[in-house]
């Protein structure tokens, strides 16, 4: 068999037969070995089932922003702005998506776009992209806690910080020290009340929005005529209208929608990852429509831009407080006089913030794993538990999380606005990352003769929309800090740049140091890992597991049983198999 083949006789469950068990695969020198040594090229498992990776991929693109800072983003730029911000920001990461699921489908290795890099484009490439996206995720951790702290003062305001950090450090460790499985398992609940939330959200909305509320008052689309669609910032008339707009893109869109990125990492630990992931990444499209522009249209709807209350908070007005200004949706319940709900959506905030900062602890723990197998990290970060956690990139990890102590000595919203700043940068850095990777990929596809049509998945449009999606990225990346030039702040400019400083950075110190090189088409490893996971989906005779199903088992308690056949596996797969080019 070609390393290239898709191989859906194996993975569709064609040759299924429940009441037989298959014999071993025997590979092309006829060698087997047990099920279990050919799962990954390193010691990670493929523990994280079906209904656990589309839980994963949707609780890594829900975060805070889409909950609380979003509604800065209303009050800079009003609510048509806010929403053609992220209608075409979700274009351009829908076309990052068709890049990345192309390639990590194909090689779902540990270190997901990270490793695909280096070994793409060039090795300092790699190395700059893998401490990027390191730093993202781990300075992600500290902001998301610094958020839970905003959100808790809803209650009451004499919760003391440091507490909230030390349980936020606490049961992040406590989750992620356990085997993937365990983590997945978190995570599938924790996600599932984002979605809870936001589809409370979008029904509050509307109901609200007819009529149905204390007031009785069917409001529609009234704030979308007065104060009206766009918000002056900065400047006044017209000019002042399309810096709104961009402070919307800039500062909110760019930062909020995210995805892609999440479902790449786990890829090295989902079981079936050809089918699983494939799933994962075709169902981001209509999560960004759902999720994000829907939510961006929602937020102008139940709140004017001009909002006393979002005023304060966006602009750090002297009344502002991390109580009913911590979200816009529940500053929209408190002005229609709307009692109890707003504490569920609060508590659902904090599950959802507190979800987001564990992803991120994930996150950041595989990406050091990825680079110390690069050797891009010392290699005494391989090291991993006999359950799968590479334990050494834990400990280092956990150290960001107390960065959310400075909230204890400076106002929360400050600290706030500081890491949004740092890591708005990074996470732009990231999909510039991917488009260049994808390029490259592409390139050496095309020069080796390698049918892309054969893949599990192939990405439409290509590789034009790689070129839209990086130029579109490069342009904010350059000019989503300009509002520190009116006026000048030191401050600003900084926090915000920083991380695109750098960037280029990291790339010239490991090319000198490395003395590396790009790769070129004709040099590219379009081999890698491939035949070790084509191996492992070779064991599999049973039908994929459907999400649906997976949670009608979950919920009948054992009454119904696991599916018969579904997800079975040979008791030996071929150590060779699936390899050859």
């Amino acid at each position: 068999m070609g390393w290239f083949d898709k191989s859906e006789k194996a993975t569709s469950g064609e040759e299924y037969d429940a009441g037989k068990e298959p014999p071993p695969y025997i590979g092309a020198e006829g060698g087997d070995v047990a099920i279990g040594d050919n799962d990954n090229a390193d010691h990670l498992h493929r523990k994280l089932k079906n209904r656990q990776i589309q839980l994963l991929a949707i609780g890594g693109s829900i975060g805070t922003a889409l909950f609380v800072s979003i509604g800065t983003g209303l009050a800079r730029g009003g609510p048509g702005s806010l929403l053609l911000a992220f209608f075409f920001e979700c274009i351009a990461l829908g076309l990052v998506n068709n890049c990345i699921a192309e390639m990590t489908v194909t090689y779902p290795v540990s270190g997901g776009f990270v490793r695909m890099a280096g070994k793409w484009v060039d090795d300092a490439f790699g190395f700059m992209a893998g401490w990027n996206f390191f730093f993202y995720e781990a300075i992600l951790i500290p902001f998301e806690i610094t958020a839970l702290n905003t959100v808790l003062g809803y209650w009451r305001d004499d919760i003391p910080v440091w507490a909230v950090c030390i349980a936020c450090v606490a049961l992040y460790a406590a989750i992620n020290i356990l085997a993937v499985k365990a983590f997945g398992e978190a995570e599938f609940w924790l996600s599932g009340g984002k979605v809870i939330l936001i589809f409370m959200l979008f029904f509050f909305t509307f109901i609200t929005m007819v009529g149905g509320n204390p007031q009785n008052d069917a409001y529609g689309f009234r704030y979308w005529e007065k104060p009206g669609s766009f918000a002056e910032y900065l400047s006044d008339g017209s000019l002042g209208r399309f810096e709104g707009f961009l402070n919307a893109l800039y500062g909110t869109a760019a930062f909020t929608v995210v995805g892609p990125e999440y479902i790449s990492m786990v890829a090295a630990e989902a079981m079936r990852p050809r089918i699983y992931i494939k799933t994962a990444f075709k169902t981001v499209y209509w999560r960004f429509a759902i999720f994000f522009i829907g939510g961006a249209l929602a937020v102008g709807i139940v709140l004017p831009y001009n909002d006393p209350t979002l005023m304060n908070v966006a602009f750090g007005g002297s009344e502002a407080s991390g109580t009913a200004g911590a979200s816009p949706y529940v500053i929209a319940m408190e002005n229609l006089g709307i009692s109890v709900f707003p504490d569920i959506v609060n508590a659902l905030l904090v599950t959802s913030i507190f979800s987001a900062g564990n992803t991120y602890t994930y996150c950041a723990t595989r990406t050091l794993y990825g680079l110390a197998l690069e050797s891009r990290a010392p290699r005494v970060l391989r090291k991993c538990t006999p359950n799968g956690v590479p334990i050494f990139c834990f400990a280092i990890v956990m150290v960001f999380p107390f960065l959310s102590f400075l909230a204890v000595s400076n106002d929360s919203s400050i600290v706030l606005t500081w890491l949004v700043n740092l890591t708005t940068a990074g996470g732009i850095i990231d999909y510039i990352v991917m488009c260049v990777t994808y390029i490259f990929f592409y390139r050496a596809c095309k020069a080796q003769g390698v049918d892309r049509k054969l893949f599990s998945y192939c990405g439409y449009f290509q590789p034009y929309g790689a070129w839209i999606a990086l130029i579109w990225l490069l342009h904010i990346i350059l000019f989503f800090g300009y509002s520190s030039f009116r006026p000048w702040s030191v401050d600003g400019f900084f926090s915000t740049y920083v991380m695109v400083g750098v960037a280029p950075i990291l790339f010239v110190f490991w090319k000198v140091l490395k003395g590396t090189r790009f790769v070129k088409p004709m040099e590219a490893d379009l081999v890698w890992e491939r035949p070790i996971i084509d191996a492992y989906e070779e064991t599999f005779y049973g039908p994929p597991s459907g999400f649906w199903k997976e949670l009608l088992q979950l919920f009948s308690f054992g009454f119904l049983g696991k599916s018969k056949g579904t997800d079975e596996r040979r008791e030996s797969v071929a150590s060779n198999a699936g390899g050859g080019t």
